[in-house]
Formats: C-alpha cells, sequence, structure tokens
C-alpha cells in the first residue's frame, strides 16, 4: 500500500509539473531563446577572435618572412664582399626565422580549422535561432488567441457576430442621422428655390459643376495653342 501511495504522489507530482510548464510555457520559452540567443552571440565572439587571430598571424608571418628576405640578401652581399662571419651570423637568424615561420604557418592551420567549425556552428546556430524566434512569434499569436477564447464561458462572451450585428446598427443609425441632416437642409426656408435659381444659371453658383471646369479646360487648351 505505501509503494502504492509513493507511485501515486509521484504521478501527481509529475502530473502539477506537466500542468504548470504548460500554463508557463510561452514564459520558458522566451527565457529559453534569451539564453540560446546569448549563447549564440558567445559563438560570434569566439568566431571573431579566431579570425583576427588568424589575420595577426599573417601579419607576423609576411615580417618575419620580409625580415628573412632582407638578411639573406645581405649575408650574399657579405659573402660577396668576403666576410664570411658576418654571413655565419646572418645564416643563424635566417634559420630562426625560417623556425619561427613554420611555427606561424602551423598555428595558422590550427586556427583555420577552427575557423571552419565555427563558421559552420555559427551558421546553424543563426538559422536555428531565428526558426526559434519566429516561431515563438507564432506561437505568442496563437496563445494570445487561445486566451481570449478561453477568457469567459460562452454564455458570457460576445460572438464576433454580435460585434458584427452592432456595428451594422451604429452605420445604419450613423446614415440615418445623415440623411436627416441633408433632409434638414433641403427644407430651410428659400433652400429649394436657391437652388433651382442656381440650376438656372441666375445668380452666383456655390460649387462648380462640370460644363465649368469643361470650359476652363478648353480655355487653357486654346492658350496653349496660341
Amino acid at each position: 500500500m505505501f509503494k502504492l501511495f509513493k507511485i501515486l504522489a509521484r504521478g501527481a507530482a509529475a502530473q502539477a509539473e506537466e500542468e504548470l510548464f504548460d500554463r508557463h510555457a510561452l514564459l520558458v520559452l522566451d527565457q529559453q531563446i534569451r539564453e540560446t540567443r546569448a549563447s549564440l552571440e558567445r559563438s560570434k565572439l569566439a568566431l571573431a577572435t579566431a579570425i583576427a587571430g588568424d589575420r595577426a598571424e599573417a601579419r607576423r608571418l609576411a615580417e618575419v618572412t620580409a625580415r628573412g628576405s632582407d638578411l639573406e640578401d645581405r649575408a650574399v652581399a657579405a659573402l660577396s664582399g668576403g666576410r664570411e662571419d658576418l654571413a655565419t651570423e646572418a645564416a643563424d637568424a635566417i634559420a630562426e626565422l625560417e623556425s619561427e615561420a613554420e611555427s606561424i604557418r602551423a598555428a595558422r592551420l590550427r586556427f583555420g580549422t577552427e575557423i571552419g567549425r565555427l563558421r559552420h556552428v555559427v551558421a546553424d546556430a543563426t538559422r536555428r535561432q531565428a526558426e526559434l524566434e519566429r516561431g515563438r512569434r507564432i506561437a505568442a499569436a496563437a496563445e494570445a488567441v487561445r486566451r481570449l477564447g478561453a477568457a469567459a464561458p460562452t454564455s458570457d462572451r460576445a460572438t464576433l457576430r454580435e460585434a458584427e450585428a452592432t456595428l451594422e446598427r451604429l452605420r445604419r443609425n450613423q446614415s440615418e442621422a445623415a440623411d436627416l441632416e441633408e433632409a434638414r437642409t433641403e427644407i430651410e426656408p428659400g433652400q429649394d428655390i436657391k437652388d433651382r435659381l442656381e440650376r438656372e444659371g441666375f445668380g452666383a453658383k456655390s460649387r462648380p459643376n462640370a460644363a465649368d471646369i469643361l470650359a476652363r479646360l478648353k480655355s487653357k487648351v486654346a492658350t496653349a495653342t496660341a
């Protein structure tokens, strides 16, 4: 019996943990994304450091090679001038420089291998991070919709159809109010005869019409042609 209670307790704890995780999954995901983003930035920094180190070694190799080449030219000149003692010292220095150059080349090979590996890691992590953040935005939108749907019981929640009906009623009332205002304007004392007189060409026009605009356009064409 005691063993059964232990199993039930573990089961209840596991279920509670899963339910807690489900309720806060978006919050957990946000924190995980922050941590993976920080890890990606560290990887990018490591790659940049390796590239900078390789470039420094390349400059050092060029300097060592140039010094060795210069010493070799001078040693040849010393031999031609009968100074084998100086040429021997130069040969020792050239040997050290060539040994140093070999060490630098070996270091650059190691840098090249590490840079290639880091480039692959960073490229893959960047792609996966972008997919993760896109997925997070989609999940957040879906979660917002889910919470909106679960915010209240169906009996207490306005439906889209009800909201659309309210909007339509509001628009209808506004349209009716506009029609009423227009009708009131039309029945103002003298308004009807004023409009008729204006249409017949008596008195100043209160609004432009197509005939006047066409006449103006023709006048502009005539002026431009002249």
